[in-house]
């Protein structure tokens, strides 16, 4: 059993560090998600808000796995879609076994908030990224100003983050 959580870390250890060398969403992007995440957390933001970019995060991260495993030629659903979505959010999910982290005791219409802005990150960047594929595709392949792969992503999340702030004002 050891040898197979070993092997399973240390699988998702190295997709982890092999990430950057694909390019699905903008790497300035996601490390603008993950600096905008660690700020949130040290100013005391709620964690509804919190959540939203970290699931934006989660995101980035499991296309930029999805395109590198592609460009390796990885045919197999399972080990190209599915290992690393249940790898990403399992360790973002990881968060609740920490034991200072309380589930359920922070709750937003009867939900987690943290969970809740997990859901409402992960589509609001999904979102944001189709939206711009569209605009792209629209446009014959190419964007419409600089930088429109950041923008428009980035966007739907500041929205989304307004919305939860008024909301849990």
């Amino acid at each position: 059993m050891k040898k197979i959580l070993s092997t399973v870390f240390f699988g998702a250890l190295g997709l982890v560090a092999a990430v950057p060398a694909a390019m699905a969403v903008c790497p300035v992007c996601t490390v603008a998600v993950g600096a905008g995440l660690e700020g949130m957390r040290l100013l005391g933001v709620d964690d509804v808000i919190t959540g939203i970019w970290a699931g934006a995060l989660t995101l980035s991260l499991f296309l930029w796995t999805v395109s590198w495993l592609k460009k390796r030629g990885v045919k197999n659903a399972f080990l190209q879609i599915i290992l690393p979505f249940i790898v990403y959010y399992g360790l973002l999910a990881a968060v609740y076994a920490l034991p200072s982290v309380t589930f359920g005791v922070n709750t937003l219409w009867g939900m987690d908030k943290f969970l809740l802005g997990i859901i409402v990150g992960t589509i609001a960047f999904y979102g944001g990224a189709r939206w711009y594929v569209q605009i792209k595709r629209k446009n014959g392949g190419h964007a419409q100003f600089a930088f429109q792969k950041v923008v428009v992503p980035l966007s739907f999340l500041v929205i989304a983050t307004v919305v939860f702030w008024i909301i849990t004002m």
